[in-house]
């Protein structure tokens, strides 16, 4: 079964979803200066270290640099980023699988959006534990820490 080109239609979301429970994977293409897909490779070695690259291949397409607002485009499955972004690699992966959740939601048919993103949050903090477990450099160790401070702990203003 082949994954259509674009989602904006239900037609084309039901494909999509056949696609998808019939086992259908991305090639993922990168679309960004030579400095992104540097530090784009980086990410996709640690999704991949941590055992998610198959689950990022089943739901995104695309990964484009953009001037802009980093963000999903489901429509197009297809994740837009800015080099703000990435600047800090752990983080910048962390937001590539809270998207890609994000996208397994859409495609599901189930809400996504406003309240929806928060189980995509909370699995993109399972993802970055998980990373964390299996990182063997202390330094990339501790960043990931860090990220998942910034993401769990209460913080008191």
């Amino acid at each position: 079964m082949n994954f259509p080109e674009r989602i904006y239609t239900q037609d084309e979301l039901k494909k999509a979803r056949v696609a998808v429970e019939s086992g259908y994977k991305h090639d993922i293409r990168v679309i960004g200066n030579p400095q992104f897909n540097n530090k784009i490779s980086l990410i996709m070695e640690f999704i991949r270290l941590s055992g998610y690259q198959e689950i990022l291949r089943t739901f995104i397409r695309e990964i484009r640099q953009i001037e802009g607002v980093s963000q999903l485009r489901e429509t197009e499955v297809s994740i837009w980023l800015n080099q703000k972004t990435l600047e800090n690699q752990i983080e910048g992966a962390r937001f590539i699988m809270q998207k890609v959740f994000q996208m397994e939601l859409y495609i599901k048919g189930e809400a996504w959006y406003i309240m929806g993103e928060l189980p995509a949050v909370r699995r993109s903090i399972d993802f970055l534990r998980e990373l964390r477990n299996r990182l063997e450099d202390t330094e990339l160790k501790a960043k990931c820490s860090q990220v998942l401070d910034e993401w769990t702990v209460d913080k008191v203003t």
